[in-house]
């Protein structure tokens, strides 16, 4: 069974106006569902993600729900921008508050509250980890973005981050460079799915706290991710591990800007706690 067009909601992310951020596809109730048709849906959207909510533990509380989430090609074990959508889906018909999701990364728990006529949600991620990518794979991954080593900030070395799912860093010395994207698709592929990255986190540091970046998504079928959650999480946990930012810090990341379809996520880090928190607003598409 696949649901009727009005059973699925469509929300951007991370944006104010449905020209902005990363749009999700979100089906409240995909019980009847299987995994085809839940990629079906994906893949007719054409979004970069799109959600499937089912009744957690106890089907009578509204806000403790199972959370799957496929891009047009796969299912994908984390979503940030998705996790938004459907959080403020589900504060618009249930209210604001607290609501726990179970997803394949683990729970993740999500407080949506509301500011200036917008709600707004902010995810936990699940317990992060950095780790080195070797001198191969970088090559390849310079070599498939067609970027010299030269264009990298040696400030910021490129590491492999997971905060929910894993995302190799790289960092541009010049906010030319990260605008100058034109990649070999397949081959960066190739090379993500052998890595297991769900996305590639170009990044570009303004300034101490600021940051402007972007997403390739080819292992999802998709160019560029407009608004990256779960890479904005994994991203958070790098820079706090290799000390390029203070343990307690809130960290603006721009992104979208290049594709016309600006957003912003506000990256929060907290000493003491590992897990990262990743806010934004959603709004329904029309």
């Amino acid at each position: 069974m696949v649901p009727m067009t009005d059973d699925v909601l469509r929300y951007t992310a991370f944006a104010t106006t449905p020209a902005g951020g990363n749009p999700a596809g979100v089906v409240l109730d995909a019980s009847a569902l299987d995994d085809d048709a839940m990629l079906k849906i994906a893949a007719g959207l054409g979004y970069s993600e799109s959600a499937f909510v089912t009744p957690g533990p106890d089907p009578r509380d509204a806000r403790t729900r199972n959370l799957r989430f496929f891009s047009p090609k796969a299912e994908v074990s984390f979503c940030g921008h998705a996790t938004v959508a459907t959080a403020v889906a589900l504060a618009e018909r249930h209210g604001t508050g607290d609501y726990l999701f179970h997803t394949q990364a683990g729970e993740v728990p999500v407080t949506v509250d509301r500011g200036d006529g917008v709600l707004r949600a902010t995810l936990t991620s699940v317990a992060p980890h950095v780790e080195d990518v070797t001198g191969d794979d970088l090559t390849e991954a310079l070599a498939a973005l067609d970027w010299p080593a030269a264009d990298l900030d040696p400030a910021l070395p490129p590491r492999i981050a997971y905060a929910g799912a894993r995302h190799l860093v790289l960092a541009a010395a010049t906010r030319g460079r990260l605008a100058d994207l034109a990649y070999d698709f397949e081959r960066l592929a190739a090379l993500m799915h052998r890595l297991e990255l769900t996305t590639v986190q170009l990044v570009w540091r303004e300034s101490d706290f600021v940051f402007h970046v972007r997403d390739p998504f080819p292992v999802g079928g998709v160019v560029e991710d407009p608004a990256t959650g779960a890479a904005a999480a994994a991203f958070g946990a790098y820079l706090r591990t290799l000390g390029l930012v203070p343990r307690t810090a809130e960290l603006t990341l721009h992104q979208g800007t290049d594709l016309g379809r600006p957003g912003e996520l506000t990256v929060t880090l907290r000493e003491g706690d590992a897990r990262v928190r990743v806010s934004g607003a959603a709004v329904p598409i029309p």
